[in-house]
């Protein structure tokens, strides 16, 4: 039993030994690369450690060098040590005594790429360079566009409509300004870290849409530190608030357009049954006109003659003969010449002559002058 006290003890006891030792080291948090906007400004983030207890600020000395040249001071406390680049350029955000080293480079250059590390100087004690830990600064020469979300872009008149506006950037200490085109409505602003080195700044406007909100762009505009600026726009559309009249109307016009369609309809099916019935009725008179026809020629071939045929025949053939059909009879004949020729019809009422009357044959025409 006092054996496994004994082990207990000695573990526990070894334990404080090595956090106690683990504890007195130097290293250094910060993130590895950057965006810096040019003419903007940088905040770059960064936590040290160094052994012993905490001591006051005015203990721990802050120096952040090029990783290539420590002496290419670009922060020390004492300006004159710093190079005549970064003069006027450079403050440290953090307290030392709070372990936080991060650095604020204002007025950024294109050529203010590092990277660049952090020195910490603890007089009488020690002093270290976190090298290993170095940051680097990615330069953007246009600032990103900001970031509108809706929700949905058509809205109704009346209806309450929430737009989001917001941005990114690398400079808490100065973050960018939001405007809205709009100068109706309500406006919340918010300032949130993302994660370590960027930040992020948003605007809400919230607003009752109006029948004048249709068709018109709402604008979101973002200012950095430094005076670039760049916006983001989108166009929405607002629709009437629906009334009595709209759904009368179309009532109306479906009811109208039925109706319509109804009275010509009748219209031309009446105009195609008087067709139909006028050609029903032609074909009908047609085929009992033939059937008359045929049969009144029956009758006429079966049905004998009268002496009035007799005599309309005798008036017909003395029409023919008298020249109505063509019959020419010359000058001065001679009574010696030859039987003249006659047409066909002619001879067709010889012919019939010569059935009604016997003695007609040797009909001499010119005899009878």
């Amino acid at each position: 039993m006092h054996v496994h006290k004994r082990l207990a003890f000695c573990w526990l006891y070894l334990q404080v030994i090595f956090a106690s030792v683990l504890s007195d080291v130097w290293k250094a948090e910060v993130v590895s690369e950057i965006e810096a906007l040019v003419t903007s400004c940088v905040v770059i983030p960064c936590k040290f450690q160094y052994p012993g207890t905490q001591l006051p600020d005015s203990r721990v000395r802050g120096i952040w060098h090029k990783q290539k040249n420590q002496r290419e001071i670009i922060y020390h406390e004492d300006s004159t040590n710093v190079v005549e680049n970064f003069k006027g350029r450079t403050k440290l955000l953090g307290s030392l005594g709070q372990k936080n080293c991060t650095l604020e480079i204002d007025d950024i250059r294109n050529h203010d790429n590092g990277p660049f590390c952090f020195r910490a100087e603890i007089p009488t004690i020690d002093k270290y360079s976190f090298e290993e830990k170095c940051v680097s600064l990615s330069m953007l020469s246009n600032p990103r566009e900001p970031v509108l979300e809706q929700k949905k872009m058509y809205f109704v008149e009346g209806q309450h409509a929430l737009f989001k506006c917001s941005v990114r950037h690398t400079c808490p200490s100065h973050p960018p300004k939001l405007t809205w085109s709009r100068s109706e409505g309500e406006v919340h602003y918010s300032h949130n870290k993302i994660h370590e080195g960027t930040w992020q700044v948003e605007a809400l406007l919230s607003f009752t849409t109006k029948e004048q909100d249709h068709n018109t762009e709402i604008r979101c505009k973002a200012v950095f530190h430094g005076n670039k600026e760049t916006e983001s726009k989108f166009e929405m559309f607002v629709k009437e608030k629906p009334n009595i009249l709209h759904f009368i109307i179309p009532v109306i016009s479906v009811v109208g357009a039925i109706i319509f369609f109804v009275v010509m309809g009748f219209f031309v099916i009446k105009k195609y049954k008087r067709q139909i019935q006028e050609l029903q009725s032609r074909n009908e008179n047609g085929l009992w006109s033939r059937i008359s026809r045929v049969s009144r020629r029956f009758r006429n071939h079966r049905r004998p003659e009268t002496g009035m045929d007799v005599v309309n025949k005798s008036n017909n053939c003395m029409d023919t003969m008298s020249g109505m059909t063509g019959f020419s009879k010359p000058h001065f004949p001679s009574p010696k010449s030859e039987q003249k020729n006659y047409n066909r019809s002619e001879v067709t009422c010889s012919a019939n002559y010569d059935d009604d009357y016997t003695n007609t044959a040797d009909l001499n025409v010119y005899g009878n002058l």
